[in-house]
């Protein structure tokens, strides 16, 4: 019996295809956009995540005073900057901390090959590796003596080497002269390249020894920014703690005498952690927006099994007259509007995987088949056809035979 009305219910669908082609409409747009909102919100979640990861892994960026990280130079007028004594404190006398990199930075134009670019150096020890997890495409790290001595070398970020030497990653540049403000380098290394993050090309940047950048470029001792790396598992809440108290005592800052901190402690994973719930909230503000236009579908569904209740009274009376179930007939109109919503779900589902793959494309950012939301999707509109289908299914079969076989 349940076959047979699946047949009966096919066959109202077929007979007039247009009508349900418009009808199935809004439910192709409402599922198409829960789906492909939520793919692109989880998409752009994960290219946060990766952006934040790629500045260093369980990194904490100490800045003076109170901007944000990446600044090129001090924390503002009057306060005062670090030192490298700051960083090799930090690594001694403080647990949990598996490297500490003091970096400087400027803006300068480097030459080489006949070409310029404006670019940002940045002086550090090799610890900035491991802070900031950066791999090398090429060639090597400073040597102690190099690092020591403010020695002439440098190493390239991926922007920079094309920008100056053209060509594919690989070997250009390696061995060559680099003049980087007033002074040239030895060019000694490549950066594997990490693209865009949250603060620009991460890959426009020239690598010196922390002693050549003071030496050459800014012309003083001081650091402006400490990159601190937490070993696995290490209490972050706890080491922040130890590193203001620590950093307070080195700046002159009395733990009693109400003096606010001249120095700002970020971190990147609790960064990450923010991003990311903000952005599953808005991701989940997207759906529901857009399901929404799945309950505008499930009006149009009713509309229309009403409009086909009225139209069919008669066939309607004339099975009830041979002997038909008020059950039967109640069943075949709902399973009319369960195959249109089924219809026009999966034809949603095959829309919002096209239109996401592509928009995915255009903004840059992950894309991945969701088996759960797209599943969820087909749900929803299978329930909305029993919702929206169930009163005009209901209204069909209380109808009364013999008036129904009179109507005109």
């Amino acid at each position: 019996m349940l076959l047979s009305v699946i047949m009966l219910a096919l066959r109202s669908v077929r007979r007039n295809l247009l009508r349900s082609f418009l009808t199935m409409l809004g439910i192709v747009i409402g599922v198409s956009a829960v789906i492909t909102m939520v793919t692109l919100g989880n998409g752009a979640t994960r290219a946060i995540a990766t952006q934040i990861t790629s500045l260093g892994t369980n990194l904490l960026i100490i800045n003076p005073g109170q901007r944000q990280p990446g600044g090129g130079g001090g924390g503002g007028r009057g306060v005062p900057q670090f030192t490298e004594a700051d960083g090799e404190a930090i690594a001694a006398q403080i647990g949990g901390v598996a490297a500490v990199a003091p970096q400087g930075r400027a803006s300068v134009t480097v030459v080489a090959n006949g070409r310029n670019w404006v670019t940002t150096v940045t002086g550090s020890s090799n610890a900035w590796f491991d802070t900031g997890n950066w791999k090398l495409a090429a060639g090597r790290r400073f040597d102690d003596d190099e690092l020591r001595a403010g020695a002439a070398v440098c190493l390239l970020g991926e922007t920079v080497r094309a920008e100056l030497f053209g060509g594919t990653v690989g070997l250009t540049g390696m061995g060559r002269q680099v003049r980087v403000k007033q002074f040239s380098c030895e060019v000694i290394g490549i950066l594997a390249a990490k693209g865009q993050g949250g603060m620009g090309d991460q890959d426009d940047l020239v690598l010196v020894p922390l002693h050549t950048l003071q030496r050459r470029v800014t012309g003083g001792t001081k650091v402006s920014m400490l990159a601190v790396s937490m070993e696995d598992g290490s209490d972050s809440t706890r080491l922040k703690a130890s590193l203001r108290q620590l950093l307070r005592e080195r700046r002159k800052l009395g733990a009693d005498d109400g003096a606010d901190d001249n120095f700002n402690i970020f971190d990147t994973q609790q960064l990450a952690e923010t991003l990311s719930s903000t952005m599953g909230v808005l991701t989940a503000l997207l759906g529901a927006v857009a399901a929404v236009s799945l309950l505008v579908g499930g009006i149009g569904i009713m509309n229309i099994m009403l409009v086909s209740v009225t139209e069919r009274t008669r066939e309607i009376g004339l099975r009830l007259a041979v002997g038909a179930l008020e059950n039967e007939v109640l069943l075949q109109f709902l399973i009319e509007a369960m195959v249109l919503c089924a219809l026009g779900g999966v034809v949603g589902v095959m829309l919002a995987t096209g239109a996401s793959f592509g928009l995915a494309q255009l903004m840059g950012v992950p894309y991945s088949f969701d088996v759960g939301i797209n599943v969820l999707a087909l749900l929803f509109s299978l329930s909305i056809g029993v919702l929206f289908g169930y009163f005009p299914a209901r209204r069909a079969a209380r109808m009364d035979p013999i008036e129904a076989l009179r109507h005109e």
